[in-house]
């Protein structure tokens, strides 16, 4: 089991940039695909990026393509969402998530797929 607790949300401008961050518990951290998401109130949640256990292969949705980056340190448990132009409809809550894999190229890109999710994170994109 792993436990997630993301950090780094806030108030920022348009054009401005956050980096998300999200910390696991636990000494398997490596073994897990991760993911962020993203939900607005009264809309489904989605996939913003998602990253393998080998950070060789990465995944962006088509909205976020260019300018957010996901990475992950296995060394630190930590996954990250460095997050740049951001635009007002980025302004979601921001949740990372976990997928246990056998392969180190798997990329996990439906929310089923997930077995582990922080609480949340909130980012507000306003002038």
């Amino acid at each position: 089991q792993v436990q997630l607790v993301e950090s780094g949300g806030g108030l920022v401008q348009p054009g401005g940039s956050l980096r998300l961050s999200c910390a696991a518990s636990g000494r398997t951290f490596s073994s897990y695909a991760m993911g962020w998401f993203r939900q607005a109130p009264g809309k489904e949640r989605e996939l913003v990026a998602a990253i393998a256990r080998s950070t060789s292969r990465t995944y962006y949705a088509d909205s976020v393509k260019g300018r957010f980056t996901i990475s992950r340190d296995n060394a630190k448990n930590t996954v990250y969402l460095q997050m740049n132009s951001l635009k007002p409809e980025d302004t979601d809550v921001y949740y990372c998530a976990a997928n246990l894999v056998s392969s180190v190229l798997t990329i996990s890109v439906r929310i089923g797929d997930y077995d582990y999710w922080g609480q949340g994170t909130q980012v507000t994109v306003s002038s």
